[in-house]
């Protein structure tokens, strides 16, 4: 399809960009509106809170960002980032079970959030057509008389004349993220309210920053303990550029992680992964802790609705904003933008339900993979079918049978890295190997001294 028209994007985070991409096939045009000055470094910024907080692409994420942008892992690795092998230079503690290591391809990049955005954000801004407008806050949408179609959006840009105006569009694609104002865009065009699938987890984590010495970690690059029934905390070590490690301490269902130096230390040494708490204890830090509390994931199911209008799309979290700790986010808007790009180059009408019914079930396995993991804890609310009980049951089983068999541990990984499939845990050969394993014993519960927040 040739190349015409116009399509806005509203918010140029990590969403906004990876839509753009995909739209600058599409459209002479691309314009990326968003509230914030963007900075000209890898720094912090108001409307992306969570950039403070350790982050780490998925491989299945640092696959289509290469397919996107050829060459990014390089630019990425030469200006900080640092690659991972996932299997081979991680300690996993799942339910308290040491994974067993090996080396393997499932390859993640430890960085912080403003490198990988910067780094994207020029990719982007370098495409023929696209252009990046800061200081420009979205404020409503423009339609033809019946509200069928969006046919532009109204801004109120920054600077001294604070006067709104109007933005003509073939497209409008709301990455506005969490706090995504669709919902009342679409109310106030007398569209029905999405259908919501929320699961109150109220994660509380707490990042900082500390230099990366030769020896710590055991020599290797990253560790895992996850949170579980009886142990509502959890901590993660991955590697950040300029030769530094970024820690995140998180609870669930109230649990707050302090952010003193001892009550830090403390914590992370009551997790299974002994490799955390010394990390703590003999580190020194490269910056302040930064505490950030998730209540909730939420799912909007946009595919379940009979009416929608044509010409605007609800895009990546602004669509189903995951747990944070699963680090799913930017992996599944890749893949929304790899199947917008698809869509667009089909050309066809209906894009929108095309496109909600394509994301749905892009969106399946990593809400089952998070919401049922979450639904381990007999205290968060929702419903616990058959089949997440069992699932459940299975995957204990298999963190099991992990600490002594390597296959059982990358069949996992490659799952949660969103390359594989859930159903390939179930093959018959791998669940024979899970059954004939060791037993999860009673893990013991770790009683400790709780911080107030």
């Amino acid at each position: 399809m040739a190349a015409s028209g116009r399509a806005v994007v509203v918010g140029a985070s990590m969403g906004g960009l990876l839509a753009a991409r995909a739209l600058s096939d599409a459209y002479d045009e691309v314009l990326l509106l968003d509230r914030d000055a963007l900075p000209a470094t890898p720094t912090s910024r108001r409307g992306v809170p969570q950039g403070r907080q350790l982050h780490v692409l998925l491989d299945r994420g640092r696959q289509v960002l290469a397919e996107l942008f050829p060459g990014i892992g390089e630019e990425l690795t030469a200006r900080g980032a640092c690659p991972v092998d996932l299997h081979g230079e991680v300690h996993w503690y799942n339910d308290g079970h040491r994974m067993r290591r090996a080396p393997s391809d499932l390859i993640a990049y430890g960085m912080s959030r403003p490198l990988l955005e910067q780094v994207v954000r020029e990719r982007v801004a370098a495409l023929p057509g696209v252009r990046v407008l800061a200081g420009h806050e979205v404020t409503g949408l423009l339609t033809v008389g019946d509200g069928s179609r969006v046919t532009g959006v109204r801004v109120v840009p920054g600077g001294d004349d604070r006067t709104e105006i109007a933005i003509d569009a073939d497209l409008v694609v709301d990455a506005g993220g969490r706090g995504s104002r669709s919902p009342v865009w679409l109310a106030e065009l007398g569209y029905p309210t999405a259908p919501e699938e929320r699961v109150e987890i109220n994660v509380t984590y707490v990042t900082r920053i500390y230099r990366r010495e030769p020896g710590q970690l055991e020599g290797l690059l990253g560790a895992l303990a996850n949170a579980m029934p009886g142990q509502p905390r959890a901590g993660i070590v991955a590697p950040h550029e300029d030769g530094r490690f970024a820690v995140v301490l998180s609870g669930v269902l109230g649990e707050q992680p302090p952010t003193d130096d001892e009550g830090m230390a403390a914590f992370a040494g009551s997790l299974f992964a002994p490799q955390i708490g010394e990390l703590l204890r003999t580190a020194l830090p490269a910056s302040e802790p930064v505490r950030m509390r998730y209540p909730a994931s939420v799912r909007r199911r946009y595919e379940r609705l009979r009416r929608l209008p044509e010409g605007y799309l609800v895009f990546a979290d602004a669509l189903c904003s995951f747990n944070p700790i699963y680090g799913q986010g930017i992996t599944v808007a890749s893949l929304e933008a790899l199947l917008l790009r698809r869509l667009l180059a089909e050309a066809g009408t209906g894009l929108a339900r095309r496109f909600y019914r394509g994301a749905a079930r892009l969106i399946d396995a990593p809400w089952q993979i998070s919401v049922g993991t979450d639904l381990r804890f007999s205290e968060i609310p929702g419903r616990r079918t058959l089949k997440v009980r069992l699932v459940n049951a299975y995957i204990a089983r298999l963190h099991a049978a992990a600490t002594t068999d390597a296959g059982l541990g990358a069949a996992f990984l490659r799952v949660i890295n969103l390359v594989d499939p859930p159903t390939r845990l179930l093959t018959p050969g791998r669940m024979l190997r899970v059954l004939r394993g060791p037993r999860p014993a009673p893990t013991p519960v770790r009683q400790v001294q709780r911080h107030p927040a």
